[in-house]
């Protein structure tokens, strides 16, 4: 009897894990296309920032405003008597950046959601064919979105370290969480 009753158990369980494997690659396929959508129109846009890059090298004044660079509207120039009125720029580096401070928060939240997204590809590309492949292309792509953002970025500022703690921010909460998760399993046994 107990023989009967393990076997139906087990193939009860098996039709139920095949459901529960077939909603589990859907949610994977999904959260794949979701992080994938999210780390390209984050990557560009740390590529390519808002505002583009200045075409010369000069200053900051009033003559030279966003809008006469990239043809905006005046209502949306900064407003150039709360910054330092004797700002250079560079030819190449990102005229948002000359406000600093919306620069940085932009910055700093469009490399946390790079950088997460990268975390939830590689975690659901685990154990799969092509896994080191698609590895080794994230790493890639992290290396360049850090250079051209350095490429874009003012030098002269120590704020680029914010970056940089925010690229790894994701991945230390995740490996916190897993310690915690290990230390928690460990002391209920």
């Amino acid at each position: 009897m107990s023989k009967l009753l393990f076997k139906i158990f087990r193939s009860f369980s098996s039709i139920n894990s095949d459901i529960v494997d077939t909603r589990a690659d859907k949610t994977r396929d999904i959260l794949l296309i979701v992080v994938t959508l999210i780390a390209a129109v984050t990557f560009q846009a740390g590529v390519n920032p808002p505002g583009g890059v200045w075409q010369d090298d000069g200053r900051c004044e009033k003559a030279t405003s966003i809008a006469a660079v990239t043809s905006q509207s005046e209502a949306n120039l900064p407003n150039w008597d709360q910054q330092d009125k004797n700002c250079e720029h560079k030819a190449g580096r990102a005229i948002y950046a000359s406000q600093k401070v919306a620069f940085y928060v932009f910055l700093v939240s469009n490399t946390v959601a790079l950088s997460t997204s990268v975390l939830v590809i590689m975690s659901l590309t685990y154990n799969i064919a092509f896994q080191l492949e698609v590895w080794f292309a994230t790493a890639s792509m992290l290396a360049t979105y850090a250079s051209a953002v350095f490429a874009v970025t003012p030098h002269d500022s120590h704020k680029f370290r914010y970056v940089l703690i925010a690229a790894i921010v994701p991945f230390a909460v995740r490996c916190l969480i897993e310690i915690f998760k290990h230390n928690a399993s460990k002391n209920s046994k």
